[in-house]
């Protein structure tokens, strides 16, 4: 058996043995868990490689570096305007450490003032992600620390493509009882497949508060996903940042947004080579695991810890607002080359990363305008 092979089958068996113990069922949640981060085994586990061209799928920074050097320009300005003479930037699920790089790489060019006032710190619990993030940051040895839990910040807490890796609930609406119940995931010869689970009582507070209008006209099955480790998270994330900025950049939709005719099963996919996967429940730990971010609740979670909404917009709409501050003279942002702009291009078009992908900013103890997300405090 080869070494793929072998990962596949100890993810596969581990399901199948806590089936057993559990009766035969167990919460998708888990599953996801087990096939995205089983250690050494699980999807984000093994492979750095799988982001990018030749992987499963790409994101904002295997555009290039533009992304990374755009955010540098804006954690700055917000910096500067908050006249802060030191600063703490936290990322949380930095992957292989390439946007750390392209920021850091940024700065060093353009604000080599700052190189040493910048307090860089990546949230890491995964040993072996942090050893990928080490091995591509060591031009950069000094300026980055690494720990396993959100730091008390005064800065910017910030994210790219984290929270819909976290793994879901997905809930499930009973036409003919008018409850909602748990997805679950039990044996169907030698695969799986999706099997109904009562509502824990203590989900209850997660399921969405729908007009009766609305629950006459979903039809039964109607799939419904939403993360509570991703909202706990986001509430921790908040509760962390003592003065700034959090800042969340993933593809997600608005609460009610979950609910159109054309969402009846959800937003949960797969993905393996840049197609998406028909079965997600085929081959755990071979494919990535999704679904759109709920930002509603984001939000929610967020000012209940005391955060200020600065707004939520659509990632070309941020990115074209700072982009427009970097073309002055005194901006110093580097010469809009060929490749940059071909990087702008994909990461703002609404055919490519502008329009799936928004942006989440809340902030505390800062000056905010809500007319202009790209620039809060501008």
């Amino acid at each position: 058996m080869n070494p793929e092979a072998a990962r596949l089958e100890r993810i596969g068996r581990l399901i199948r043995e806590e089936m057993d113990a559990a009766g035969g069922t167990i919460p998708f949640v888990r599953f996801m868990e087990a096939a995205l981060y089983t250690p050494g085994d699980g999807y984000y586990e093994h492979d750095a490689a799988r982001v990018g061209i030749r992987g499963d799928f790409y994101t904002s920074v295997s555009v290039g570096p533009l992304f990374g050097e755009l955010l540098a320009f804006q954690f700055l300005e917000w910096a500067e305007a908050a006249d802060e003479t030191t600063v703490q930037w936290v990322e949380a699920g930095a992957h292989d450490g390439r946007l750390a790089a392209d920021i850091l790489g940024w700065i060093g060019d353009h604000r080599p003032a700052w190189r040493h006032r910048i307090r860089y710190v990546i949230c890491e619990p995964s040993p072996v992600r942090r050893r990928w993030q080490e091995e591509r940051l060591a031009p950069f040895a000094g300026c980055v620390e690494w720990t396993d839990t959100l730091p008390e910040t005064r800065g910017v807490i910030f994210s790219n493509e984290l929270l819909d890796a976290f793994p879901l609930e997905r809930f499930g609406w009973d036409g003919e009882t008018r409850v909602w119940f748990r997805w679950g995931v039990g044996r169907s010869g030698p695969g799986f497949a999706w099997c109904r689970m009562p509502m824990p009582e203590e989900l209850c507070g997660f399921l969405p508060d729908l007009p009766t209008a609305l629950l006459d006209v979903l039809p039964d099955g109607f799939t419904w996903e939403c993360s509570p480790i991703a909202e706990r998270w986001w509430s921790a994330a908040a509760q962390a940042l003592r003065q700034g900025w959090l800042v969340s950049f993933d593809y997600g939709l608005t609460e009610m947004e979950f609910f159109t005719p054309g969402r009846t099963q959800g937003t949960l996919r797969g993905y393996r080579s840049h197609r998406h996967v028909e079965d997600v429940l085929a081959d755990p730990g071979a494919a990535d695991l999704t679904a759109n971010v709920n930002f509603t609740r984001l939000e929610w979670v967020g000012e209940a810890a005391g955060l200020t909404t600065t707004g939520l917009a659509e990632q070309r709409q941020f990115l074209t607002r700072v982009m427009s501050r970097t073309l002055t003279t005194e901006a110093d942002f580097g010469e809009w080359t060929q490749p940059r702009v071909r990087q702008f291009q994909t990461l703002t078009h609404p055919q490519h990363l502008g329009r799936s992908f928004r942006v989440l900013v809340q902030g505390r103890g800062v000056a905010t305008a809500s007319s202009d997300i790209g620039n809060p405090g501008g």
